[in-house]
């Protein structure tokens, strides 16, 4: 079941970076007030992307770690859908082209998966 988790976990990742490319396109930044602009957007990403390809290491070496790691991933993958569809309906229009919404609901299909299965592993 670790060796799912992984490649789970590797899709979850690939899709949320997508996300993040998405989000440097419609400036997350301004939507979220976030300080710094495009150049504290790009710092926080480099420990985000590190943080992320670290937890896939630890899964990989089917660590207790990897394990939160992993489900942390899918919490994000989850909050990511929640907070995006959220502003779509109070009328923002970043995040509304189809691709948006693919890799948004790709990621929270994935997400639950993700979750669900670490949540076996964590109690099993």
């Amino acid at each position: 079941m670790l060796e799912i988790l992984f490649w789970i976990y590797l899709i979850n990742s690939v899709l949320l970076i997508n996300h993040e490319i998405d989000s440097a396109y419609w400036k997350e930044w301004d939507i979220f007030k976030l300080p710094g602009g495009v150049t504290g957007f790009m710092i926080i990403h480099l420990f985000l992307i590190y943080f992320v390809l670290y937890g896939l290491i630890l899964v990989f070496q089917q660590s207790f770690t990897g394990l939160i790691f992993s489900l942390l991933l899918s919490l994000s993958g989850i909050f990511a859908f929640t907070i995006h569809i959220f502003f779509i309906k109070k009328g923002r229009n970043e995040f509304n082209t189809p691709i948006s919404l693919f890799i948004l609901t790709a990621t929270l299909i994935v997400s639950i998966i993700q979750a669900a299965t670490t949540i076996y592993l964590l109690t099993g």
